[in-house]
């Protein structure tokens, strides 16, 4: 599934541990790593500083590149000069990238759970999974994988996460876990409404049956799914801390108006918050 990868480079330790988590992926499917560096066109004052930056950027990514290759992962090195955040969704159109691997580069003080600018627009904007990897301070290593966890609400965008952490499950023999919050509000009721038929409970099972039926044509049987109810961040969050995930795979959008148990801005809380790499992945076009 993944055959192309990429991984944006700037010389940081978040982006370098990307790298390790790039090149587990690479080694497991057979992939190819593109290693690319952006240099900031607002940063370029002149013809000769420009030649600078190109000769610094040059260097960083056949180091990173040479490294790999070193450790039998096939690379090719990118240089591209544009704002950070479009030069890496370009690279990622140009080569028709399968998966980003990205770190977040979280800031200190009060702002220490905010994305990196570069990081969370990619996310929001790339029609490529993209795979965000916190700082080794801020969780440890969590690769092989030997539980991955797919979060559901049964919407196409939750959905569109199903194939991708499915495949992950098979290729690394890890237990399929799939959770489904039902959102409630401070006093703990059900903020999405009961209809007729289907209230809360029954979509949320639905859900988790989909995912079951979706993991059993993939012939991954070692499935475990669970309901909870309170708000969704948080479940998730504690759902990988008392089952030891590794992996996070979830769709960047649920939901929408009053039924949403699961939104992009789920996504991105978890992606600031969670504390093992999360895969965001949107729906297809």
């Amino acid at each position: 599934m993944f055959d192309t990868i990429l991984v944006p480079v700037d010389g940081s330790e978040c982006a370098d541990l990307a790298v390790d988590y790039a090149a587990d992926i690479a080694r497991r499917y057979d992939a190819t790593v593109y290693v690319a560096t952006v240099i900031d066109v607002r940063l370029v004052s002149t013809a000769p500083h420009y030649d600078n930056l190109r000769s610094e950027a040059t260097a960083l990514v056949d180091s990173v590149a040479n490294r790999l290759e070193a450790s039998g992962v096939a690379t090719t090195s990118v240089v591209r000069t544009s704002k950070p955040y479009q030069g890496v969704l370009m690279v990622a159109e140009e080569y028709d990238a399968d998966l980003i691997v990205m770190g977040t580069h979280g800031r200190s003080g009060v702002d220490r759970y905010l994305l990196g600018s570069v990081t969370e627009r990619v996310v929001r904007r790339s029609d490529s999974p993209v795979l965000t990897v916190r700082n080794r301070d801020e969780g440890g290593v969590s690769f092989p994988y030997d539980n991955i966890l797919v979060p559901t609400d049964g919407s196409d965008g939750a959905a569109a996460a199903y194939e991708p952490a499915i495949d992950l499950a098979s290729t690394y023999d890890a237990t399929l876990h799939s959770l489904s919050v039902i959102e409630t509000n401070a006093l703990g009721l059900e903020t999405a409404p009961r209809g007729n038929d289907e209230g809360p409970d029954e979509a949320a099972r639905v859900a988790l049956e989909a995912v079951e039926a979706n993991a059993s044509q993939a012939s991954v049987t070692n499935v475990v799914t669970e309901i909870t109810f309170g708000s969704p961040a948080a479940e998730i969050r504690s759902y990988v801390r008392e089952h030891d995930v590794d992996l996070v795979v979830m769709g960047t959008h649920g939901r929408s108006g009053i039924a949403r148990y699961l939104l992009g801005s789920v996504a991105e809380k978890l992606v600031r918050t969670a504390p093992v790499p999360v895969m965001t992945v949107r729906t297809p076009s």
